[in-house]
Order: structure tokens, then sequence, then C-alpha cells
């Protein structure tokens, strides 16, 4: 990661909150059983991050460092930004 160049992409995930697009592993829809559990297991091990901001929870972003972020965006949304070429912009 010492690359001096381009500055690493971010992923807006929504009100003004931010991710590295590069660490992502999934982006999925937190309705089914094993999905709550996820977040569940995420909230003991200390590896939950609520990027809300009180809002409902409409996605759940994976990360490789196996943190859990809970978005109030839709995973269709934020896959279309991780997208290479699409805008990272836009306000939620």
């Amino acid at each position: 990661m010492s690359s001096e160049g381009a500055p690493a992409p971010l992923l807006n995930i929504g009100y003004g909150n931010v991710v590295l697009a590069s660490r992502v592993v999934a982006i999925v829809s937190p309705q089914s059983s094993p999905m709550r559990r996820l977040r569940e297991e995420a909230a003991s091990r200390g590896k939950l991050i609520d990027a809300t901001q009180g809002r409902r929870t409409r996605s759940i972003i994976v990360t490789d460092s196996d943190h859990v972020i809970l978005s109030a965006i839709n995973p269709d949304t934020i896959a279309a930004r991780l997208q290479p070429g699409e805008g990272q912009g836009g306000d939620a």
C-alpha cells in the first residue's frame, strides 16, 4: 500500500460514510436469517459498524477484515457505485 500516485478508491455507502472499495467482499440484503445471525455475531465480536445514521438497514457490507457494516442504502445502489467507471459520489 505504498503507491504514492492515485489515492485508494472510496465507496460511498450513504450519508457521508465511505469505505475502502478494495476491502469490500460482499454486499447483501439483511432480510434473511443467516444475515441476521451474521449481524449478531459481528456485534458480539465487536466487528459491527452501524453506518445507517438511525435509518432502516437496507444492506450489509462484509469486508476482508471480517467487519460487518450496516448501510441504509440499497445493495443494488452500492454495487452500482462499486463498478469501475461509475460515479462514486452522490448523497443519499
